[in-house]
């Protein structure tokens, strides 16, 4: 020390306590750096958070896709009924124009199911 004071002195401790500081933040780093269990758990952790992220859009995606899944179906099922009750309302339209053919295949029908019940009870 070339000795004119107490200024050189103060500031050489100021750098000391400075250094030292450097020294324990470095010294933290590098035992960050050499915690492999810790590391491990944040780098899982941040792979479980990743997943999450992952599984909630898949689950927003595919609800998605259901709901409008779920519409179309809808929507074809009110065409298709809105069909078959016009076709309906047709062949009514056309039984009540013209009953004579319905009444003949329906006692034909009738005709057919007293013959065989004849049949049957003579064969018992």
């Amino acid at each position: 020390m070339t000795g004119n004071g107490t200024g050189d002195t103060e500031a050489l401790r100021e750098e000391i306590r400075r250094t030292r500081v450097e020294l324990g933040e470095t010294m933290e780093a590098l035992a960050a750096k050499a915690d492999v269990k810790a590391r491990l758990k944040e780098s899982a952790g941040q792979a479980r958070e990743r997943m999450r992220e992952q599984a909630a859009q898949t689950v927003a995606r595919v609800r998605g896709q259901a709901a409008r899944g779920a519409g179309m179906a809808r929507a074809q099922a009110h065409e298709k009924g809105e069909l078959v009750r016009a076709q309906a309302h047709e062949k009514g339209e056309l039984v009540r124009r013209n009953p004579l053919p319905w009444a003949t295949i329906t006692a034909g029908a009738v005709a057919a199911v007293v013959l065989l019940m004849i049949v049957r009870g003579r064969r018992r």
